[in-house]
């Protein structure tokens, strides 16, 4: 009998437990339902339109919190009235006659299709910077590479006046150039900064005319990204010291002005100088010329319209380009000599002439500067003034030997000096 009242019991509980799960489940899941409901209703509610709308607006424009009068907007208005566009005129031939089916032929149907005339049209344009104003003129800096071949030039202001523009003298182996224009109109003129002063990190403006006169007096911020690079310029592979930055330089921003916040010209931007090195497009890479070799170069230009620097009378090949058994066999080298460059021929009554210098002789080193390659010549031997000495380190035979170079002898550069050879 107890063990059936037991049974009973146990039968009893089990039933109880199992009708509370069932109350739980279907308990939790009804409050689930309710849930999902509750959210699904929020979300709808909270991603539905309003219903209306607000006729009235009521946005506004609040004041400018922005600081309008900072550093740098302060150098740029300090130099923005000296910094022009430059034009750059040539001829263009043209027939006078009507085209015809088989070309140009004259008006009034005749074969004689020699009547033409030269026409001015722009070829290029550039950037430029008035540095000086002087009685009735004024003068402005800018690249000889903008200037190069010009049958004409012109310059336009600051405030859209067109004026000319004459070439004093150009300096192919700086890219530098200086031009004359009437000084009526001028009411800025820029200043030039100390280039040896400058530091990597220090805040620059390049201003200019990018892409042409349309976008003139357009500046762009950056930095000093290098005091003092090494690159080839001009036409003649001259190596030679300019300032990188990472300001944005575009054709036609050519011999505009690199300056510092206080608004000083420490640079002449020159675009040759990057697409010649890097032979494409390459963002953030820019280079100016230093303001310091800027004031050497055009006060010679204003002076004598042309710069002169020692010659030494010889035609050169660089060592890279004489073969390993040549080195051995013809100039007798030691292994241990491999740049340097090789004299060809020696004018008779040069400076390379007096001091004993032959053909074959392989130049290693002049004063303290080690020689590389005709570029690397060149940019020393342009360190020294005409009248000056220099030491010179030589291989003849496979002997090193040294003389004097008593440089007395002159090598004009103008804007007309553009061919590219290895003389010096």
């Amino acid at each position: 009998m107890n063990r059936i009242k037991q049974a009973f019991k146990d039968r009893l509980w089990l039933g109880v437990i199992i009708v509370g799960l069932f109350a739980g489940l279907i308990g939790g899941g009804i409050a689930l339902g309710i849930n999902n409901l509750v959210q699904h209703h929020e979300e709808v509610t909270s991603t539905r339109v309003p219903a209306g709308s607000n006729k009235s607006g009521g946005t506004k424009v609040n004041k400018n919190k922005a600081d309008l009068n900072g550093e740098a907007s302060q150098a740029y208005k300090s130099v923005q009235g000296a910094v022009v566009s430059v034009i750059n005129k040539q001829k263009v031939q043209q027939s006078s006659g009507t085209l015809g089916i088989f070309g140009y032929g004259s008006s009034n149907g005749s074969n004689n299709d020699s009547s033409s005339d030269n026409k001015l049209e722009t070829a290029s344009e550039g950037s430029g910077v008035i540095y000086k104003k002087s009685g009735n003129s004024a003068y402005v800096v800018t690249n000889n590479h903008v200037v190069k071949g010009s049958n004409a030039l012109q310059v336009i202001l600051s405030n859209g006046k067109k004026v000319n523009a004459d070439l004093v003298g150009a300096d192919s182996a700086t890219d530098l150039a200086v031009l004359k224009i009437n000084a009526a109109n001028v009411k800025t003129v820029a200043s030039f900064g100390n280039s040896n002063s400058i530091v990597p990190g220090q805040d620059v403006l390049a201003i200019g005319s990018p892409m042409g006169s349309e976008y003139a007096n357009t500046v762009t911020k950056g930095i000093i990204s290098a005091k003092d690079r090494t690159l080839k310029a001009g036409t003649d592979g001259t190596l030679t010291s300019v300032i990188q930055t990472d300001a944005a330089i575009n054709s036609g921003n050519s011999g505009g002005p690199l300056i510092n916040m206080a608004g000083q010209v420490i640079g002449i931007n020159s675009m040759k100088l990057a697409s010649d090195t890097q032979g494409s497009s390459v963002e953030g890479i820019g280079f100016a010329i230093p303001s310091n070799e800027v004031v050497t170069i055009i006060n010679q230009l204003i002076k004598n319209g042309k710069i002169t620097r020692p010659s030494l009378g010889i035609s050169m090949v660089d060592l890279s380009n004489v073969t390993s058994d040549q080195q051995q066999s013809v100039l007798k080298l030691p292994t241990i000599v491999s740049k340097g460059v090789v004299i060809m021929d020696v004018n008779s009554g040069s400076v390379a002439d007096t001091a004993g210098l032959k053909k074959y002789d392989v130049i290693t080193k002049l004063g303290d500067t080690q020689v590389t390659d005709a570029g690397s010549l060149k940019a020393a031997l342009y360190k020294y003034k005409v009248g000056q000495s220099a030491k010179v380190t030589y291989y003849r035979d496979g002997q090193q030997h040294t003389a004097t170079l008593h440089l007395t002898k002159s090598a004009d550069t103008t804007s007309t000096d553009d061919s590219q050879q290895d003389n010096n």
